[in-house]
């Protein structure tokens, strides 16, 4: 009936009342009546079409009404996510009690010259507010809840019986239990401790994004059967390649490595390259409650001062872990590469491998750059120049086709034992850093598209092209800052957007452009389907050298044991994957935006409480975008703060097209890739916010 129902609207392309769809569907019994009406419901429910106060029925598509998800700002507006369509702007007083992340129906009241839309939440499809994290506080014995999220403006009420012993300045956590309107009630249904408690802060921000750190008992539990070491029978059908100069290279403080790499130069001139990966999924069985833990997860989160992982330490650091000296288990992707960077035969197999030493970036660097040779890595010096010679062959190939850098910097902030930030660095990235990333690269590719041939189902790493309309508002704005953009850059391809990079490269705005261009990209994602890599300009790609912090390599892994090793190639086999990497897919990308998103609060909200320790002192940053209310200063550390409009002397106007702030009177103006010195004169951990004022322009 539903199926009916919405095939009969197509057909008129309007609004119906109950009595026009039931003569348009010709009903004749009235079982088939009631059977309509439930219909109706329960596509009204399921936000499939709209029901009007005028009591008619429409399709969204049939109006000026859209359906999707509500991503508010802290300052109270937001944007209706809308799938396939642009982005509707919800004004403050248009978000009508919808809440972050709500699905509800928006009604576009205005479309502008640029296409952006403007609208008001009309309403709440469905409410995906299931917990909240805050500070309690009591007031005549009732409880209330200062969310940690900004964005929900809510009053969250908790009876004396549902506090769970909670008392005043603790972080909880709050299973909702009624919502009307802004007014709510609720229980504690978990307390994280004191808020002036050391590491409470993390953990809050961490329970918000609901990412487990604890592990279930039967979790727990199968770990009493894996083993500290591999055994004889675990060899059984590998090949031996413990004899080989195999290493690791990783970050200083690194305990779960994956991935170790050789090479050697063969006869032909050509280079074999060895990646090889942990075999996680030759403990980690399908189905098991460790299998089950690790998809729920999907990914290991890496916050300023702990890890979560995906997997229990006893696998991530231990038998799983490819620690030197000592035998381990893996997926070996062996491949012959030419002097074109073109891989011309290759093998994947399963091996055992022992790595000689675990190097570190920072010792590696020194010598690629020709400096000291650092104790211990003299032996390997002719391994990691020849490796060097690869890399720099696989990157040129990579540029020669397309592939974007954008090279773009990161923050490193360091805290003392007590979690308090102590200062915010740079991130090093050097060419030790680069040729494992080349490496990377190169073997996931080759197993990407060693299975696509196959024509086997199997799960994809996507980037998908960027927009149009966002690219040519880019270039756009680029030509409003006096550039003309080369006549060779005429379209979106990955090869034009590397030669727009390369043409700002000299300007004194390239760090903000280069970061503005990266947002008008699309999100990488998990997909069961192949749609290539725009950013790597890769035809086909996917994740398989990182099995013990990402979800997707482990199945990567199981399907290559599935399909190359065990042959298990019957039509019962292929159609459990075709339906279960639908799933996988999408939990795993979902699961990937939320430890994103988590990183980067807690570093936003470590950054800020750094510079509660700094105000009253001067900075020198940059202007790195534009608003109607002021403007954010970047500084060299890449902390980022908030330049109101309201502390600048003189009356500024905001010219959105150009993204400057003109004082009417003087002319004096600010736009992007300013040049200024700030000094901090707010900072707030809470908030997350850092409040800079203006000593002068450079």
């Amino acid at each position: 009936m539903k199926e009916r129902i919405i095939e009969a609207l197509n057909k008129v392309h309007r609004a119906l009342n109950y009595e026009e769809i039931d003569s348009l569907l010709n009903l004749k019994t009235i079982e088939e009546t009631k059977e309509m009406n439930e219909a109706l419901e329960e596509l009204e429910n399921e936000g499939e079409i709209y029901h009007s106060n005028k009591n008619k029925y429409m399709l969204f598509s049939d109006s000026n009404l859209r359906k999707g998800t509500l991503r508010v700002n802290k300052k109270g507006f937001g944007f209706v996510e809308v799938l396939n369509e642009e982005d509707i702007f919800i004004p403050i007083d248009n978000i009508n009690g919808a809440l972050d992340k709500d699905d509800v129906a928006a009604e576009i009241l205005e479309t502008k010259n640029d296409g952006k839309r403007e609208g008001r939440i009309i309403r709440v499809l469905k409410r995906n507010l299931s917990t909240v994290v805050g500070e309690i506080y009591f007031k005549k014995g009732i409880g209330h809840i200062i969310p940690d999220d900004k964005k929900l403006k809510l009053d969250i009420e908790i009876p004396e019986k549902k506090n769970l012993g909670s008392v005043d300045g603790h972080k909880v956590v709050v299973e909702i239990e009624s919502i009307n309107k802004n007014r709510c009630l609720g229980k504690v249904i978990k307390i994280l401790g004191h808020k002036n408690d050391p590491g409470v802060d993390i953990i809050s921000v961490v329970e918000k994004y609901e990412i487990k750190y604890e592990f279930d008992p039967e979790v727990i539990e199968q770990l009493d059967d894996i083993p500290e070491e591999i055994c004889e029978l675990d060899k059984k059908g590998r090949r031996d390649l413990t004899k080989e100069t195999i290493f690791t290279i990783d970050g200083d403080d690194t305990k779960d490595i994956d991935d170790a790499i050789s090479v050697e130069k063969l006869p032909n001139g050509n280079y074999k390259l060895g990646v090889h990966i942990a075999d996680v999924s030759y403990y980690v069985k399908e189905g098991s409650p460790l299998d089950n833990e690790a998809m729920e997860r999907g990914t290991s989160v890496y916050l300023v001062d702990r890890v979560i992982p995906m997997l229990p330490h006893k696998l991530s650091n231990g038998i799983c872990s490819l620690n030197p000296e000592v035998e381990r288990l893996a997926i070996s992707c062996v491949m012959e590469i030419d002097n074109k960077g073109q891989t011309v035969d290759y093998e994947i197999f399963e091996s055992v491998i022992k790595s000689r030493i675990q190097m570190t970036y920072k010792k590696v660097n020194k010598i690629l750059k020709g400096e000291e040779t650092p104790d211990g890595y003299e032996p390997y010096v002719k391994d990691l120049k020849l490796m060097k010679e690869l890399a720099d062959i696989i990157r040129k190939a990579k540029l020669e086709r397309g592939y974007i850098d954008f090279d773009t910097d990161e923050a490193k902030v360091l805290v003392d034992e007590a979690g308090v930030p102590t200062d915010v660095v740079l991130r090093d990235k050097g060419p030790g850093q680069e040729l494992i990333e080349d490496f990377m690269i190169q073997a996931n590719e080759c197993v990407a598209t060693h299975i696509f041939y196959m024509n086997l189902p199997f799960i994809y790493r996507v980037h998908e092209y960027p927009k149009e309309d966002k690219i040519q508002s880019f270039l756009s704005f680029v030509n409003s800052l006096g550039y003309r953009i080369p006549k060779d850059i005429r379209d979106i391809s990955p090869k034009s957007m590397q030669k727009l990079l390369y043409f700002l490269k000299d300007k004194k705005e390239y760090k903000v452009l280069s970061s503005l261009l990266l947002r008008d990209m699309q999100k990488a994602i998990y997909l069961p389907q192949n749609l290539g890599h725009y950013g790597l300009a890769s035809k086909c790609y996917t994740h398989f050298t990182s099995p013990i912090r990402r979800y997707p390599d482990t199945t990567v892994h199981r399907l290559l044991r599935t399909y190359l090793f065990n042959k298990e190639l019957d039509n019962q086999t292929i159609r459990h994957w075709e339906e279960k990497l639908v799933y996988v897919a999408d939990h795993s990308s979902v699961k990937e935006r939320s430890s994103v998103d988590c990183e980067r609060e807690v570093d936003d909200m470590k950054m800020a409480e750094y510079m509660e320790q700094h105000i009253g002192e001067t900075f020198k940053g940059m202007i790195s975008s534009i608003t109607s209310f002021g403007f954010f200063v970047e500084l060299d550390n890449l902390i980022e703060g908030l330049v109101r409009i309201n502390d600048l002397n003189g009356f500024y106007d905001y010219n959105e097209e150009n993204q400057m702030l003109i004082d009417e009177k003087t002319h004096n103006s600010y736009k992007l890739g300013d040049q200024v010195v700030v000094k901090v004169v707010r900072a707030s951990k809470e908030e997350r916010e850092i409040d800079f004022t203006i000593v002068k322009k450079l």
